[in-house]
């Protein structure tokens, strides 16, 4: 964390609490969690009793209260650990959270929100389906008001925390066929995970980030009273693209937590490893890698930073919150390809961790919107395009 002498002696604090937590906690584990492909409930539980699961809940919904600042210096901790955590994490504190706190009525506050904030419920996001990826606003899945409940049916793809949360904000439709609205026939639910027909299906066999666990789910005529429904009918997908700003800047972070990483690995591995009678540190080629490094990391914890403070401000973010995404994750890729090069063949095997750190780089590639699609957002904010 590059920006130490700049923090408050609060956001220290929180800093100093999730980087001791992670080193004694995660670190250690996260290269056997990664070979079982298990997902430690127990260590994000752990996690939400210290207050990690509700850093951007106000206290008076029994969160932490932080700035947006503060919270992705504290999720690049934990993600320099193990991006897989992190995830988990990010998830749950920048997407149903941030959904309920805006949208929510006071009594799904209370019901939901205060129980996720105190760490007590794991939530989720599910948005994406097998044919609406990018396009996300072509979901299929449908909910159907008959009278008393509303009854939701369909499929839901690449959901993180999909079989261990507790509840689920989900996006289907609530338009009818027929008449169809595109964006505006959305609606986002709040969905038990023990609801009878929510059926969440074996994890995902993934690259990278195997220690989250990521989804199919069904949703078999899942039967929702009406107060399980968030906001507006129609208002869903809008709400989702609001709280996507939050989740870019979480995946910023996360990059950042592992472009550090790797980056830490390959600055002490080239001061170890000698060649040729010399440390491999001396010699030029790799120390302009290990500069290369370093620069674009700080660069992209600086953009995220920058954006965070935008956010924290209350001025609009989309744009920053994209270029920050945009920038970190391909940081990420570069520096974690880069500490492969150096640890040589060695990278390229299991036994040491930059493997798996560009392998779980890939991922900020492309999850909270791949990197074409920041471009694109980007793009139309600048050039003011719709």
């Amino acid at each position: 964390m590059a920006v130490s002498g700049v923090l408050t002696d609060t956001q220290k604090q929180i800093c100093d609490l999730a980087r001791a937590f992670a080193a004694e906690h995660i670190a250690p584990h996260a290269a056997r969690w990664d070979a079982e492909q298990r997902f430690p409930r127990e260590v994000v539980a752990r996690l939400g009793g210290l207050g990690f699961l509700g850093m951007l809940v106000p206290e008076d919904y029994d969160g932490l209260g932080l700035d947006m600042v503060t919270y992705l210096l504290a999720l690049e901790e934990i993600a320099a650990a193990d991006a897989s955590i992190a995830v988990s994490v990010a998830v749950h504190n920048s997407l149903p959270t941030q959904m309920l706190l805006r949208h929510g009525t006071e009594a799904q506050k209370e019901r939901f929100l205060r129980p996720m904030a105190r760490g007590e419920r794991l939530g989720a996001f599910a948005l994406s389906e097998a044919e609406a990826g990018s396009d996300a606003a072509a979901l299929r899945a449908q909910a159907v008001w008959d009278g008393t409940h509303w009854v939701l049916g369909g499929a839901k793809a690449w959901v993180s925390n999909g079989a261990t949360a507790d509840l689920v904000v989900t996006m289907v439709r609530t338009d009818r066929e027929g008449d169809r609205r595109g964006a505006r026939g959305i609606g986002a639910f709040i969905v038990p995970t023990d609801a009878p027909g929510y059926r969440p299906g074996k994890p995902e066999n993934k690259m990278g980030l195997r220690a989250s666990n990521t989804v199919a789910v069904t949703l078999d005529d899942v039967r929702l009273s009406p107060e399980h429904l968030l906001g507006e009918a129609g208002s869903g997908f809008i709400y989702a693209m609001e709280a996507l700003d939050n989740g870019r800047l979480g995946v910023s972070a996360q990059a950042c937590g592992i472009a550090r990483a790797a980056l830490e690995h390959a600055r002490r591995y080239v001061t170890q490893r000698s060649q040729f009678g010399s440390p491999i540190a001396t010699f030029e080629g790799v120390q302009f890698k290990v500069a290369d490094m370093a620069t674009r990391l700080a660069a992209a914890e600086a953009l995220m930073l920058d954006a965070a403070r935008r956010a924290d401000a209350g001025e609009p973010a989309t744009r920053w919150a994209a270029m920050a995404k945009l920038f970190a994750s391909e940081t990420a890729m570069w520096v974690t390809t880069q500490a492969v090069q150096l640890f040589g063949g060695y990278g390229y095997m299991r036994d040491y961790p930059v493997e798996r750190l560009m392998r779980d780089a890939k991922a900020t590639e492309i999850y909270e919107g791949t990197s074409e699609v920041q471009r694109v957002v980007i793009a139309r904010e600048l050039l003011s395009l719709t």
